[in-house]
């Protein structure tokens, strides 16, 4: 997977940035409570059809989640429960943005596909989200799949930057459902032995 070698290309810097942030007093969960501000901020953007300011956005509130983490693992803070908020709402970010687009495209006449596209690319990173959540809630460790929250999140920005919307979440739609269905097969392989 791309985010776990970008993991593993920035680790030191991000524990260095962690470690700085951890000096101002912020905890993890303002961290993540602020990306989630910035994804509503974002969505509202992106009905407005401000997409290079909400692609910013979503590269910034991404940074923020990549942080929260660390910042939690440097200030000893690392718990269930921030790790059961910070993906909570990393959904729910991610619902945000797509309900900005959605609001955006159904106000654009001759939009049916991107509207269609914008719907199934939530459903495809929402199953994503849970292929992994169910299966290790039954004890089996799911990570696989190319397209994680850090790759939805590029792909969406960049789409947004360069106003390639629809490439984008078409992109995102095959990339997402893809993985969806290759977390199905891990588990299934997994559970059979």
């Amino acid at each position: 997977m791309i985010s776990e070698w970008a993991r593993e290309m920035t680790r030191g810097l991000l524990t260095d940035i962690a470690t700085a942030v951890a000096r101002t007093g912020l905890t993890p969960n303002i961290l993540t409570v602020l990306g989630f501000v910035l994804s509503l901020f974002g969505g509202w953007l992106l009905s407005r059809g401000a997409f290079a300011a909400g692609g910013v956005l979503v590269l910034v509130a991404g940074a923020l989640d990549a942080l929260d983490g660390s910042v939690a693992r440097v200030m000893g803070q690392a718990s269930a429960f921030g790790a059961f908020f910070d993906s909570t709402l990393d959904r729910l970010s991610e619902a945000v943005l797509y309900l900005g687009l959605l609001l955006f495209f159904a106000g654009q006449p001759g939009s049916r596909e991107e509207i269609a596209i914008t719907y199934l690319a939530i459903v495809g990173s929402l199953m994503v989200s849970y292929a992994r959540a169910r299966a290790e809630g039954l004890g089996i460790e799911c990570k696989v799949g190319l397209f994680t929250r850090f790759e939805r999140v590029v792909v969406l920005a960049l789409g947004l930057l360069l106003t390639q919307v629809r490439v984008a979440l078409w992109i995102l739609v095959v990339g997402s459902f893809l993985t969806a269905f290759h977390r199905m097969w891990h588990v299934s392989q997994q559970a059979a032995e």
